[in-house]
């Protein structure tokens, strides 16, 4: 992963060719079902017309002076948290989640609890997600994350249950890399129906067990036991969490220029 996200895509933005004064680049990490030039390139050239000179990349980076900011869109969001963490050599400024799945997904995309097919398939991927051969293959099972399994999904996570650091012995390089951040800044969609649960996006889930009470972040081990410096960012100001109106993904352009360009892109 860190070779991989360290390859130049399109021109090389090293040491040499930046001023000081330049802004800080801006990386992109697209979701499910898109790609690095879909559906996220009009914001690509929104941000290159609001901020002047501002070097804007989808996914791939050569060495950027001063580190970069990142923004992840759905699943971009814990790819590039798993990129900050496992990855000593890249340096993110500002981690900017829009829609993530911090704390995984348990339910289908725009597919009801209540529904008979959902619930079918879920059977079905509860009963294969966490197979070796799943978890190699297919993405979204990496992400997969069954409360009514909990030890299943800790020890067969190949992803999720790594980067959270939910197994014992704690990776503190991780947590120590997680603090490098200036800050991390987490949206939540209050209509999203494509993240289930929703709170996954701030770090909440199922409470372990069932599938219907949910636990907010600062309820969680995670955060009061401190496994990635969650509290830490917090209690420094450095962890920003927003809750905006719309479904995955529908960013109201004027939310994002107050709330996301002026405060920490420019």
């Amino acid at each position: 992963m860190c070779l991989a996200f360290a390859a130049i895509d399109g021109r090389r933005v090293g040491v040499e060719d930046r001023e000081a004064t330049d802004p800080t680049p801006i990386v992109f990490y697209h979701g499910m079902g898109d790609t690095s030039h879909g559906s996220i390139y009009s914001l690509q050239k929104y941000l290159e017309a609001k901020i002047a000179g501002v070097y804007v990349l989808s996914v791939r980076m050569g060495k950027l002076a001063n580190g970069f900011n990142a923004i992840g869109f759905s699943q971009g969001g814990q790819i590039l948290r798993a990129i900050a963490q496992r990855c000593p050599t890249i340096q993110i400024n500002n981690l900017i989640s829009l829609g993530g799945q911090h704390q995984g997904v348990y339910g289908l995309p725009r597919c009801p609890q209540q529904n008979r097919i959902c619930d079918l398939v879920r059977k079905l991927l509860n009963y294969g997600a966490y197979e070796d051969y799943v978890q190699s293959h297919v993405v979204q099972a990496e992400y997969w994350h069954d409360p009514l399994q909990e030890d299943i999904y800790k020890n067969r996570s190949v992803f999720l249950a790594d980067i959270n650091n939910e197994n014992i012995p704690r990776n503190a390089d991780y947590k120590a890399r997680l603090l490098k951040l200036k800050n991390l800044v987490l949206v939540k969609f209050l209509n999203d129906s494509m993240v289930e649960p929703r709170e996954s996006s701030l770090f909440g889930f199922y409470a372990p067990n069932q599938a219907q009470s949910v636990y907010k972040m600062r309820d969680s081990a995670l955060y009061k036991e401190d496994w990635l410096g969650l509290k830490e960012l917090d209690t420094s100001g450095r962890l920003r969490e927003y809750e905006v109106i719309g479904d995955h993904l529908q960013i109201d352009m004027n939310w994002f220029d107050n709330e996301i360009i002026d405060k920490y892109l420019k």
